[in-house]
């Protein structure tokens, strides 16, 4: 099958936009010559060209169309329209009943003709982040294009970018491309398949695989690093960023000066990373390596020496400036940076970072008696937590938030319980992160995210969709996995209400003042008589007293959304979200280590055969139920012990009534496991009443009472779970 190819070769290309640039054009290609694609092109690219290669058919036939016309007899206006609309003459029309009908042929579709059709609109309209334009044409590209290399089966397929008297300076699709700028110099060579064109990128000192060109760099790092004694700092983010950067990576190891080494190795790798693009190495104990790794994107011909030595230069010159804000923070306290968070607005509708932290000082403390935590301590680290916002280091580089404060803290003499919880707030950062677990770090983290959560969900900017600005979808995964991995006894929704109240009681007071204010105006312009209100008819309450359900109402919203995100994450564990749902459902609980080892014993229970037969009965009583409800019911009233006439039903009902009991006995013990035993006892009973007895009798009162005792069974089983919601 014919195989197609197409580059696009222009100045350097951002890292960052490769990878999706060349997915995107993947995608379009696919959508565009959907015809004759027989499958998803394979992406390329590199830091100076994004490519596409799959396989298509050379040509193919469309079906043919019948087209209904005006009625037989119809104006000879009409039908002259349809014919024009059509392209088509009278005599192509045929009588089909009452109706004339245009009966139109299949067409060939040719590849080289679609192609040359469809890639120049394509191409227009190449959906990049940012673009520019340059000379005299209007046409957009994200660096300057300069050639375009379009192959179908070994031979160019050319088509120009024209519009209108436009033809973006005569550029002209053809079977051409370059190799490395240096190395190869700019004289373009001919390609005719993938294979070649990936061999004569080779030869010309390009590796046109991103994936190869991360493998080369990685390898060849660590390979010098091994060789003094010493292991790289992983960052898959910069190896991906680097890979775009070069097309024909030689990696070289630099050295940092002594004099730099006693500065925190977060910041040196953060200056070396943000500002320059190196690699940071370290010993095997973890303690910082006073070398950096570099790549370079050609072949040093004196082994990379002068390459090195000004890196080298540069480097000292970062971290020169990083020591200045370093020694600059260290002459005052943590604490004298707080004054100035007043003046830095967290969110328009929140106020500033300086209520923020007054908000996340209260709930730490009311946090910390529930997790273990000292209350003093959890309330000052959460004082000084986003204190480093206002030093010039963080300002400088925000990645550090959190970190320098953490060492601006040890040398003020701040308690190492403090200063390990303001550096461990912002955590986790992601799915590979570690979670806080120290008490105080876990109050000061927790306080953090709910009053995040809180805040957001107050002013009503919870994600929708796709979108989530704010990150409230990691805030709450954070503050799942904290408690989950940290075994923590919780009650979220009591927590989620004492966040609230204070955002919602300022949001009040607020929406009252300026009601105040409104009025004030309204009364000096003369447009009302009276003196000024005291009391605002409508206004906001802001007692806490009369408010309480406002309060409640929002935090259960921001716990829903969190038993969402509970799922989410489950449902990517591969566990059974499903049973959480059912769990829930039966007796909503805002403590999650509850929640989930009743969940997990139910799950235990459902896998043995007793429990899987007995879920099997469930439904078998549900759907009896559902359809005997719908004819007379609700069939839920006490079973009547004088009607139990058969045996089956009598020893159901004596199973149900005790199960009940034990069940609710081992429920209120936290005995999840002991709970799910005894409700696999159903199993026996239940099995016996379906195979000998019958539901429906002829006697509608034995009908009604056996009809209440399959209820009684299913409340019983919903006690524990509702489980209707149980899939499978």
């Amino acid at each position: 099958m014919p195989e197609l190819l197409i580059e696009l070769f222009s100045e350097e290309i951002p890292a960052r936009m490769q990878a999706r640039a060349a997915e995107d054009l993947c995608a379009l290609l696919q959508k565009s010559l959907a015809p004759l694609m027989t499958a998803a092109p394979r992406p390329l690219f590199g830091p100076r060209r994004i490519a596409a290669c799959g396989a298509m058919a050379a040509r193919a036939e469309t079906p043919g169309k019948e087209e209904r016309g005006p009625r037989l007899g119809a104006p000879d206006a009409a039908v002259e329209g349809f014919l024009r609309k059509h392209g088509a003459t009278r005599e192509a029309l045929e009588q089909e009943g009452q109706f004339w009908v245009l009966r139109k042929p299949g067409q060939v579709i040719e590849a080289a003709a679609l192609i040359a059709e469809r890639l120049p609109p394509l191409l227009r309209g190449f959906p990049w982040p940012k673009s520019m334009r340059w000379g005299t044409s209007d046409f957009a590209w994200v660096r300057p294009l300069q050639r375009i290399l379009c192959i179908l089966d070994g031979r160019p397929v050319p088509f120009a970018l024209a519009h209108g008297e436009d033809a973006v300076h005569g550029l002209l699709a053809a079977g051409l491309t370059e190799g490395h700028r240096v190395l190869a110099g700019t004289e373009p060579f001919a390609v005719s398949s993938l294979a070649a064109y990936t061999a004569g990128l080779r030869e010309r000192f390009v590796i046109a695989e991103a994936g190869e060109r991360e493998r080369i760099i990685a390898e060849g790092i660590e390979r010098l690093a091994a060789a003094e004694g010493l292991e790289v700092v992983p960052d898959r983010g910069l190896l991906a960023e680097v890979a775009g950067l070069v097309e024909w990576p030689v990696p070289l190891l630099g050295r940092i000066d002594d004099a730099f080494m006693d500065l925190p190795p977060e910041l040196m790798r953060t200056t070396m990373r943000v500002n320059q693009r190196y690699f940071a190495l370290r010993h095997p104990d973890g303690r910082a390596a006073p070398r950096f790794a570099i790549v370079s994107n050609i072949i040093p011909g004196d082994g990379g020496a002068a390459i090195v030595a000004g890196n080298e230069r540069v480097l000292r010159a970062r971290l020169s400036d990083a020591r200045f804000f370093w020694d600059l923070d260290r002459k005052q306290k943590l604490e004298s940076f707080l004054p100035k968070l007043d003046a830095v607005v967290f969110h328009a509708k929140l106020g500033t970072q300086g209520e923020r932290v007054r908000r996340l000082e209260r709930l730490a403390g009311l946090i910390a008696p529930a997790v273990g935590a000292d209350p003093a301590l959890a309330g000052r680290a959460a004082r000084l937590a986003k204190a480093d916002l206002a030093s010039g280091m963080v300002g400088e580089f925000p990645e550090l938030q959190g970190v320098m404060g953490r060492y601006y803290a040890l040398a003020g003499g701040e308690d190492p319980r403090v200063a390990e919880a303001i550096g461990a707030h912002y955590r986790p950062l992601g799915p590979g992160d570690a979670v806080p677990a120290e008490p105080v770090a876990v109050a000061v983290t927790l306080a953090d995210k709910l009053d995040q959560l809180a805040g957001f969900f107050a002013v009503g900017e919870r994600p929708t969709g796709s979108g989530d600005p704010f990150a409230l979808r990691r805030a709450a995964l954070g503050v799942i996995r904290i408690i989950r991995e940290n075994g923590l006894r919780l009650r979220l929704l009591q927590l989620l209400d004492k966040a609230v109240a204070p955002i919602l009681e300022t949001l009040a007071l607020a929406e009252t003042e300026k009601a105040r204010e409104t009025l004030e105006e309204a009364r000096k312009r003369g447009l009302i008589g009276g003196s000024m209100l005291t009391v605002i008819p409508g206004s906001p309450s802001i007692s806490r007293g009369t408010s309480s359900e406002t309060y409640l109402a929002k935090a259960w919203d921001i716990f829903d959304f969190l038993a969402e995100r509970l799922r989410v994450q489950l449902r990517a564990e591969g566990a059974r979200h499903d049973i959480v749902a059912a769990v829930f459902g039966a007796a909503p609980d805002d403590d999650l280590v509850r929640l989930l080892a009743r969940s997990d014993a139910l799950a235990r229970m459902l896998a043995t055969p007793d429990g899987a037969n007995l879920l099997a009965a469930y439904k078998r009583a549900a759907n009896i139920l559902r359809i005997e409800n719908r004819k007379d019911g609700p069939h839920d009233g006490p079973v009547e012990a004088v009607r139990l006439v058969a045996g089956p039903e009598k020893a159901l009902a004596a199973a149900v009534a005790t199960t009940r009991e034990a069940v609710a006995a081992a429920l209120a013990a936290e005995d999840f496991l002991g709970a799910m035993e005894h409700l696999a006892t159903l199993r026996a009973p239940v099995d016996a009443f379906f195979d000998g007895v019958v539901v429906n009798d002829a006697d509608p009162e034995l009908r009604r009472n056996r009809l209440r005792l399959l209820h009684s069974l299913c409340a019983a089983m919903d006690a524990v779970a509702d489980v209707s919601k149980i899939e499978g």
